[in-house]
């Protein structure tokens, strides 16, 4: 991948989180049981979404993929993680380093997701009559498809300028993952033009996208005050409030990573808000989604039932 012949580095040290081989242990055993977790979590969403036929809806066609999305993102930099809190040389090669980069890159994918469910919700509340024959299925699964495809195409040519970058050391990562910003930190050339280029896309795609979230509940937030009844205001808050809260929770993380110049953010910091949208949102994004929707309750009580039965043949 890497081409250039000033290259001397030919693999990184990822820090992760410096402490004792206890500490070490206790942190792989919590992440162990977060990582379990959130496979489980994400996976039962998926099983319902499939196995009970009232969820077979453009809604939760949506939900099941970004579910599918939160469990290839954890995958990309959990069981690393957990590898190096048991290792002692924590190396990752340059190749694997820049392979991780673009896929955790794929996170972005949420930002084109997140808004193509805020126009499925402001249809179904502000456009009932004319939902099913708008959003169809199929026009679901397209918008999904070009979802997934926009955001594969939007980080290749910015990664493939910094592997042409000398890295000639050290090659010590104080992170868990390789982040662009530690990368261009370790340039032995600076990069102000490559580190700008991908502030601006990286900001450019965040404010695009969070545009097309708020004006969608601008006008859900109209229309539900507009509702005579408190019990029909309480059902339309109830269907979109769970996705207002991980937008909350996802675009308040990036644009603490991702607005400023990457070198602007300390790595303590950048650490800890790497840490928390890649493992920790992942994790309550199903738990907001299943506690707050009783028609994905019920999916996921039949999930159980269905176990049961299995069980008891």
């Amino acid at each position: 991948m890497n081409m250039s012949g000033a290259n001397t580095v030919t693999e990184f040290i990822l820090l992760s989180f410096p402490c004792s081989r206890q500490v070490q242990i206790l942190l792989f055993m919590l992440f162990s049981v977060t990582y379990i977790l959130t496979l489980m979590g994400n996976g039962a969403i998926i099983c319902a979404v499939k196995l009970d036929r009232r969820l077979h809806t453009p809604m939760y066609i949506l939900l099941a993929n970004f579910s599918f999305l939160e469990i290839c993102y954890i995958n990309t930099t959990v069981p690393n993680m957990l590898g190096n809190f048991l290792s002692e040389t924590k190396i990752l090669s340059f190749n694997a380093c820049f392979l991780q980069f673009y896929f955790f890159s794929m996170g972005i994918t949420e930002t084109f997701l997140l808004p193509l469910m805020a126009f499925d919700q402001y249809l179904a509340i502000c456009r009932p009559l004319h939902y099913p024959t708008i959003m169809t299925n199929h026009l679901c699964m397209n918008l999904v498809a070009i979802c997934w495809v926009t955001a594969f195409l939007c980080y290749p040519v910015p990664i493939y300028f910094i592997t042409q970058l000398p890295f000639c050391g050290p090659n010590t990562i104080d992170n868990f993952v390789c982040d662009p910003g530690p990368l261009l930190a370790l340039s032995c050339v600076p990069a102000p033009g490559i580190e700008l280029s991908c502030s601006i896309l990286s900001s450019f795609i965040i404010f695009i996208t969070f545009f097309f979230i708020i004006g969608p509940y601008t006008l859900v937030l109209r229309a539900v005050l507009w509702v005579p009844s408190a019990t029909g205001r309480h059902k339309a808050f109830s269907t979109c409030g769970s996705h207002l809260v991980v937008v909350s929770l996802f675009y308040g993380t990036l644009m603490v990573m991702y607005i400023s110049p990457t070198s602007g953010n300390p790595a303590g910091i950048q650490k800890i808000v790497t840490l928390f949208y890649s493992s920790v949102t992942p994790l309550v994004n199903p738990l907001i989604y299943s506690l707050w929707n009783k028609d994905m309750k019920a999916g996921l009580r039949k999930i159980q039932m269905c176990k049961k039965t299995h069980q008891r043949e």
